[in-house]
């Protein structure tokens, strides 16, 4: 029985003792959901919105960094514009940086670099002055609840009202002055972008002193920068165009376009002519460096792309002969000055016929007041004149292919026009009749013969011409004889790759001035541009393909060793569109052209030329203009060479010439061809 009891008895204590340890696990279970549970309440309830701004506060940004611009090569591989490599101070923005913090470096780096601080406005000074903490404070202690204020625009107004009425800012130190010119090119940077705070004339000492704080100098760093420059001379700069200086930062009237594309406010870019027309070309790709950040906070940068430098330009011009053209052009500006005051410049412009690529632009600009002469080889593009007889080889050739005349039937008289209520309408050479004469087409060109002309254009419109009779023609005529003259590029855009480039100029052409269109045939009436006459005179040298002139020649790559590289892209001749006619058309015009320097009538308007080789063919103009009421001549002439296998097209203008026995334009023309033999192309094998 005793036995029985102790069996028992630890039965029950057994038992017991099983139930005890599990509700302790059960326990220590619960303890330790209850903890976990307590720190979900922590991280999600109670600092739920901390933990979250840090996580995402953590991020990958990119930053950007410009490169090395292309550079520009003439047709020969010299180069025309390099780029000048400097030392610079540069500042990238951090992520929400506070412009006290910014305030900081900017009053630090002062002590170190010197500045200009020309540019500095009244708003670069008071926004200095407002970005240290104990002046904002004071200043917002006079506003009437600034403290309160929930419109930070209208505070920052108020703010920069109060400075201003008071003259807190006008009399900074020079220090104070250089730390405000820092501080307007660090604030007006965004976040990640690198501006310059100094491009030139970083001194060793400057850049030592840097170099030494830049611990304490943060988002400041020691870089390149570039500037263009022009090693072998400036007489094409104006068509070269321009690059903005970090300072002038984009152009305003493309600031939006261009930052779209990713460039920086204070990017340096193409603003003008080739350097805007290439600037895809010409900028390369930024340096791209990943930034990865922590609470606003750089924590790692690696260089994800280094950046390509931009490619480089090859051109048509020829830099070497590009300034004998221009001094050319100068030479006898200012030569004939004395005996033509009026004289505003002159223009010329080589072009190859068959290609478009323009071997020289060259032009100048005479003050009239001053009679300083300055390059102006853009004139060549947009300026306008009327250009006188030069055109009538396109009047010739459009009467031919509409069937006015043929090759065979296109002899009528030299004789003075006319018409009812009009005086007499005549050629230079035949003024009172005396020298009436019976012309061929080749002949009326030869001779200039404005009496040809004006009879073709009746012609064209369906009026027979009697002496006397009153003239009864169409206001259409003018639309056919401008649709003529536009086929070779007269009157329309040439397409040439420099922006800027003018029209031309049209005359009314309503019924009242019926009879200018008897003008327009002759080239006295409508204004063009020299490169118009330049791309006129290639459709005729070249058989009618309007070719659009190009000053590109080819885009090239870099060689490790900086030369010039490999073609990317050759530019080829564009066929804007063509002049259709026979051989025996084509003939009579240019029989016309060799004939006004090589034939033998007395009246030969071209004669003085004709000891040009190899043998040109030419068409001279003679435009009466005024200056004022003084009345002046604009003298002009088209040309190509040789004459039996044109390579090469000369045109020039010179406006307002008073003196009516200059040869202005034929002798620029004859030196022009001997400079272009001497210097582009050899004449051997050419007659």
């Amino acid at each position: 029985m005793r036995f029985l009891r102790k069996a028992n008895s630890k039965k029950k204590k057994k038992g017991s003792e099983i139930p005890f340890r599990l509700n302790f696990l059960f326990l220590i279970v619960f303890l330790l959901f209850a903890a976990l549970i307590g720190q979900l309440v922590y991280l999600q309830i109670i600092h739920g919105a901390k933990f979250e701004s840090e996580a995402i506060s953590s991020d990958n940004k990119t930053e950007t960094k410009n490169v090395q611009r292309g550079m520009i090569y003439d047709a020969t591989g010299k180069l025309l514009v390099a780029n000048n490599t400097s030392r610079a101070v540069t500042y990238t923005k951090p992520l929400n940086v506070k412009n006290e913090q910014m305030y900081k470096v900017a009053n630090s780096l002062a002590g170190y670099i010197s500045v200009d601080t020309e540019s500095l406005t009244t708003r670069n000074k008071i926004d200095y002055y407002l970005a240290d903490p104990k002046h904002l404070k004071e200043v917002n202690s006079h506003i009437k609840g600034a403290d309160t204020m929930q419109d930070a625009d209208k505070l920052a107004s108020l703010e920069v009202a109060y400075v201003k009425k008071n003259n807190l800012v006008d009399n900074l130190t020079d220090q104070q002055k250089k730390a405000a010119t820092l501080y307007s090119k660090m604030s007006g940077a965004y976040a990640l972008s690198t501006v310059y705070l100094k491009t030139s004339d970083v001194t060793d000492t400057e850049m030592a002193e840097v170099g030494e704080h830049l611990s304490v100098l943060p988002g400041v760093k020691i870089g390149t920068s570039w500037s263009r420059s022009y090693p072998n001379g400036e007489s094409v700069k104006s068509v070269i165009g321009t690059v903005t200086s970090e300072k002038q930062g984009l152009p305003s009237d493309k600031i939006n376009t261009l930052l779209a594309q990713g460039y920086s406010r204070n990017d340096s870019v193409g603003s003008s002519y080739i350097e805007s027309q290439y600037e895809d070309v010409l900028k390369g790709s930024k340096e791209v460096i990943n930034v990865e950040t922590k609470n606003n906070e750089i924590v790692k940068e690696i260089k994800q792309y280094a950046g390509s430098p931009g490619d480089n330009l090859q051109l048509t011009i020829n830099s070497e002969f590009q300034n004998q053209v221009q001094k050319i052009v100068e030479d006898q500006v200012k030569a004939n000055a004395g005996s033509n005051p009026y004289l505003p410049g002159g223009y010329a412009v080589v072009m190859n016929p068959k290609t478009g690529g323009i071997y020289a632009l060259a032009g100048v600009s005479r003050d009239l007041s001053t009679g300083e002469v300055t390059e102006n080889a853009l004139g060549t593009i947009n300026q306008t004149f009327v250009m006188g007889s030069v055109v009538k080889g396109a009047m010739v050739m459009g009467a031919l292919r509409d069937g006015v005349i043929t090759p065979t039937n296109n002899t009528l008289l030299e004789e003075p026009i006319k018409l009812a209520g009009t005086a007499s309408k005549t050629s230079w050479f035949n003024k009172t009749g005396a020298a009436n004469m019976s012309l061929s087409a080749s002949d009326a060109l030869q001779v200039s013969s404005n009496t040809y002309m004006m009879k073709l254009a009746m012609m064209e419109g369906g009026f027979t011409y009697r002496s006397g009779a009153a003239l009864n023609l169409p206001t259409s005529i003018f639309d056919k004889l401008r649709q003529n003259f536009k086929q070779y590029g007269l009157g329309v855009k040439t397409g040439i790759d420099i922006p800027g480039e003018a029209t031309g100029f049209e005359g009314a052409a309503d019924q009242s001035h019926i009879g200018n269109a008897l003008d327009l045939s002759f080239g006295n009436y409508d204004a063009y541009t020299p490169i118009q006459l330049a791309q006129y005179a290639s459709t005729i040298a070249n058989g009618g393909y309007r070719i659009q002139p190009h000053i590109l020649k080819s885009i090239r790559k870099t060689n490790k060793d900086g030369s010039l590289g490999a073609v990317k892209y050759e530019v080829q001749p564009n066929i804007l569109n063509v002049v259709e006619g026979t051989q025996d058309q084509w003939d009579v015009v240019k029989t016309g052209l060799w004939r006004v320097v090589h034939g033998t009538n007395t009246y030969r308007t071209g004669g003085s030329m004709a000891s040009v080789k190899p043998e040109i063919a030419a068409k001279t103009g003679t435009a009466q203009t005024f200056y004022n009421n003084v009345e002046t001549e604009t003298l002009s002439a088209i040309s190509y060479a040789p004459a039996n296998d044109p390579q090469v097209v000369v045109v020039v203008a010179f406006p307002n010439i008073t003196n009516t026995e200059s040869n202005i334009n034929t002798q620029t023309v004859k030196e022009i061809y001997e400079a272009y033999w001497k210097t582009v192309q050899s004449s051997d094998g050419f007659n």
